[in-house]
C-alpha cells in the first residue's frame, strides 16, 4: 500500500479549497491559489484534486454540461445545482438513510457510496 505524502502544495489546495463554499472548478480554484503561490502550477492542482478525490479526503461533484467542482468537505452530504446562475451549493439536510443498502439489496450490486444532486432554480433567481 502506498502512503500519500502530504505535500505543501497538497496542504494549500486542500486549505483554499476548504474556503470556498461555492464548489469551484479547478480555473477558480486556480486562480485563488496562483494569488498567494504563483509557483503551483496548474497540473500540480489537476493532479492533487485527482487524487484527493479517490482518497475520499475531498468530493469531486459532476454536473451536466459543466466542468467538474470539488468541494473541501469530504462527508456523505447532497448539493443543489442552479440551472440559471450555475451556483452549486450544499443542502442541509439529513442523508437519506438506507438509501445504499436499498440499492443493494434490490439490484444485488456492491454501494461504496452515492452522490445526489438537486438542480433547478435557486431562491436568488426566481426573483
Amino acid at each position: 500500500m502506498s502512503v500519500k505524502r502530504n505535500t505543501v502544495q497538497r496542504q494549500i489546495i486542500i486549505n483554499t479549497l476548504k474556503e470556498f463554499k461555492s464548489h469551484p472548478s479547478v480555473d477558480v480554484l486556480y486562480a485563488e491559489i496562483y494569488k498567494n503561490h504563483p509557483t503551483i502550477s496548474k497540473a500540480t492542482v489537476y493532479r492533487n484534486l485527482r487524487m484527493l478525490s479517490e482518497e475520499g479526503l475531498i468530493r469531486q461533484i459532476a454536473v451536466s454540461d459543466d466542468v467538474a467542482r470539488y468541494d473541501g468537505c469530504a462527508k456523505v452530504h447532497y448539493h443543489f445545482s442552479c440551472k440559471v446562475c450555475n451556483k452549486i451549493f450544499d443542502l442541509e439536510m439529513d442523508v437519506v438513510g438506507g438509501i445504499d443498502n436499498n440499492v443493494q439489496d434490490s439490484y444485488g450490486v456492491k454501494v461504496d457510496g452515492h452522490e445526489i444532486l438537486f438542480s433547478g432554480t435557486c431562491a436568488e433567481c426566481m426573483t
